[in-house]
């Protein structure tokens, strides 16, 4: 039976644009917020060896991350408070048709807020570091990949502004109180 909860809003798009460092704001701010999981599934398998990384073995990671999402979903279904998510269930979906079944069921019976929040590519903001190896082209490309696949399932894109962290956050916190929340 799916579960949709408007009072979970995600933020997402490609690597380096800003979307920990609004969460972390909001977080200090009093917001109830979810960290990213796939930087913490990075380190965990690094740790362990190189196992389950982006680089070497796509399909454990997305299995990894996907796992963590879901069960972070199902944990704060009952929240009744707004919440941020730094990423969620449907970034580790690739879009491509060789998405594992119980991952697509996932995403479609576990529904954010339909407006989703996704700060644009940025180069000015961009930088690599031993997790996000992605170049800024590669960025360039998942944020149009994911901004497709969003659509596709029915959520409403909405771009952030390229300003700073508490002007962003403000136009959030907005875009939110006129949903309700």
């Amino acid at each position: 039976m799916p579960v949709h909860r408007p009072n979970f809003f995600l933020f997402t798009g490609g690597p380096g644009v800003g979307k920990t460092t609004l969460v972390e704001h909001l977080k200090a701010r009093g917001e109830t917020c979810v960290p990213e999981t796939h930087r913490q599934v990075i380190r965990e398998q690094a740790a362990l060896g190189d196992r389950g990384l982006p680089r070497s073995d796509q399909t454990g990671f997305r299995d990894l991350c996907g796992r963590r999402d879901v069960e972070i979903f199902d944990r704060l279904a009952g929240e009744t408070r707004r919440v941020f998510f730094d990423r969620g269930i449907l970034d580790s979906l690739a879009g491509d048709g060789l998405d594992p079944p119980w991952l697509e069921r996932a995403a479609a019976e576990r529904r954010y807020a339909a407006t989703v929040f996704v700060p644009p590519p940025w180069a000015e903001i961009y930088e690599t570091d031993a997790e996000r190896i992605q170049d800024f082209a590669e960025a360039v490309a998942t944020h149009g990949r994911i901004c497709a696949g969003l659509t596709r399932r029915g959520y409403q894109v909405v771009e952030l502004p390229r300003v700073s962290v508490e002007d962003r956050a403000a136009f959030v916190l907005e875009a939110v109180a006129r949903a309700g929340f």
